[in-house]
């Protein structure tokens, strides 16, 4: 007898997830072993020493302020942190068994491994990156694939190419914006009066990403507060004056930018100027325009990109940023001595993101507890607690679409399923509000997103209804109360409950079967999801 391919799919499911929750439970010893393998070589590369550093900085600061720091924090709360940091999402119970056939102490670590090379981890990080590169707007329809560029950053990403390079691409690269997706970063400012890439938003996208300044701040007028000067604008600008689109793609030819004063008068073409360090600019007959600005951008001794990309990276891994606002650094005063170490250790290991991650993600801050009860207003700003950060709504939506499935929802499930996470945490993106291009704005939450976690319908399938609903499966797989609201508890808050908390929910399933078990339970996940805790990172 032939058995029909979705009856397969539903008794692998079944035996999946079975694997995950049953007997307490059961956990793939090889994997974990190949994992904890890599964790060993990992750990050799691991750069403890500017690890060492950062945290004596922090330390040293601690000490002059007077300052306890707080304990560091559980082992399944780094792990949740990392997850949402760098996937966008929480770890599914089946990751979290794998990890638990690891010693203890070495757990974060090996996961951090793991999530370094998980596509999930480039995909989130290209996206965050693009936020910023080319913003969230479609852009002119036609000549610019936000999707293509997207890709194009992560596979950048998961190859671990140096960032320079990536970044010189952005500014310099040349042709079509499908067979050279870097142009991207040119074509969404296209014109559409002139069809030619706008410098002025090109001259203030690379500064604020590549240059940590606000540059654009400055555009007509000179700065209040900073020392730019509305000539130091417009000569950034005037690189990308020579920049043109045609059927062959982006093309330079001679600079003729022209800016306007505030009349709407015309004014002479401006030359291409940096704002700062003009001896490390190539010179003029070395190259185009484009390349020689990518050329002073990118060179080591100029310090502002590896400032300012530590400094973004530190605020998505932490919440917030060691400078702010995140794209705008002072141009004069000292900034925290944490973020010129990493700077300075980025730009010498030849912009290692994947390093400057491992190192951030090492750090004593990073790892520090949130929960303290000694901790005021001071220790969060001196770094001597986790800073306890509102999740994004992208965070959200991965959080609650995880928490709706035992196994892990990625690259490696099915096409389908890929196909409706993909469509529902867009949509639930979408009714939840997108922060859009203010990736670390610290606001608080609105009545309609908890209506929408509370009531919205989104939320009640992912614990009710689908074809494998992990509250349905806990319910038929799990072998007694217990087991069943520890493993909801890992499924939606990637921790174990209190023993208050366990003698609570376990009277509130006592004696109860079949359908009725079944909708306590999923009661039990609604609970847990619009529990502040699922919301914040902590």
């Amino acid at each position: 007898m032939r058995i029909p391919i979705r009856d397969l799919g539903f008794l692998a499911a079944i035996a999946a997830g079975a694997a995950v929750v049953v007997g307490g439970m059961v956990r793939p010893m090889i994997r974990a072993s190949a994992s904890a393998t890599s964790a060993r070589a990992e750990a050799n590369r691991c750069p403890e020493d500017i690890v060492r550093r950062v945290d004596a900085a922090f330390r040293r600061q601690w000490t002059s302020e007077g300052l306890a720091p707080a304990g560091r924090a559980p082992e399944l709360a780094i792990v949740r942190r990392i997850s949402l940091a760098l996937c966008g999402t929480i770890p599914s119970l089946e990751e979290i068994r794998r990890l638990e056939a690891l010693p203890e102490g070495r757990r974060a670590d090996a996961w951090l491994d793991e999530i370094l090379r998980d596509r999930r981890s480039a995909d989130y990080l290209a996206e965050r990156f693009a936020r910023v590169l080319v913003g969230t707007e479609d852009g002119p329809f036609l000549k610019f694939r936000r999707r293509r560029f997207v890709t194009w950053l992560s596979d950048a990403i998961l190859a671990n190419r140096p960032y320079h390079a990536i970044v010189r691409d952005l500014i310099a690269d040349r042709g079509l914006w499908t067979d050279h997706p870097a142009t991207n970063f040119l074509t969404v400012t296209i014109d559409e009066k002139t069809e030619r890439p706008t410098p002025e938003r090109l001259a203030a996208r690379t500064a604020r990403a590549f240059l940590g300044v606000r540059l654009d701040c400055a555009q007509c007028h000179d700065h209040p507060f900073q020392p730019w000067k509305q000539g130091q604008f417009r000569g950034l600008a005037a690189f990308f004056g020579a920049s043109h689109c045609d059927l062959r793609g982006i093309r330079d030819t001679e600079n003729d930018y022209r800016p306007t004063d505030r009349k709407g008068k015309e004014l002479p073409t401006i030359e291409p100027e940096v704002p700062f360090l003009p001896e490390l600019l190539p010179p003029s007959t070395a190259s185009e325009s484009r390349t020689r600005l990518a050329g002073w951008v990118v060179d080591p001794r100029n310090p502002a990109l590896a400032r300012v990309t530590v400094n973004r990276l530190w605020a998505l891994l932490l919440g917030r940023p060691l400078a702010e606002p995140v794209d705008d650094l002072p141009a004069s005063g000292e900034l925290h001595p944490a973020l010129t170490m990493l700077a300075d250790d980025f730009a010498s290991h030849g912009y290692d993101l994947r390093r400057l991650i491992r190192v951030i993600a090492s750090t004593e801050v990073f790892r520090l507890d949130s929960a303290d009860d000694a901790a005021g207003l001071g220790h969060e700003a001196a770094w001597a607690v986790f800073p306890i950060c509102r999740l994004r709504p992208e965070q959200v939506a991965g959080a609650v679409f995880q928490a709706g499935a035992l196994s892990t929802l990625g690259p490696e499930s099915h096409w389908f399923t890929r196909f409706l996470v993909f469509s529902g945490r867009n949509d639930f993106v979408h009714r939840y509000g997108d922060t859009g291009e203010d990736e670390f704005d610290a606001r608080a939450g609105t009545i309609p997103q908890r209506l929408l976690m509370m009531n919205g319908k989104i939320v009640r399938e992912r614990i009710e209804d689908g074809p494998f609903p992990a509250s349905s499966s806990l319910a038929r797989l799990a072998p007694d109360d217990r087991q069943a609201v520890e493993a909801a508890y890992l499924v939606v808050l990637t921790r174990r409950p209190t023993d208050e908390e366990l003698g609570h929910f376990i009277g509130r399933l006592a004696s109860s079967t079949g359908d009725e078990r079944k909708h306590r339970i999923a009661d039990l996940f609604w609970t847990l999801i619009n529990s502040t805790e699922f919301s914040w990172n902590h």
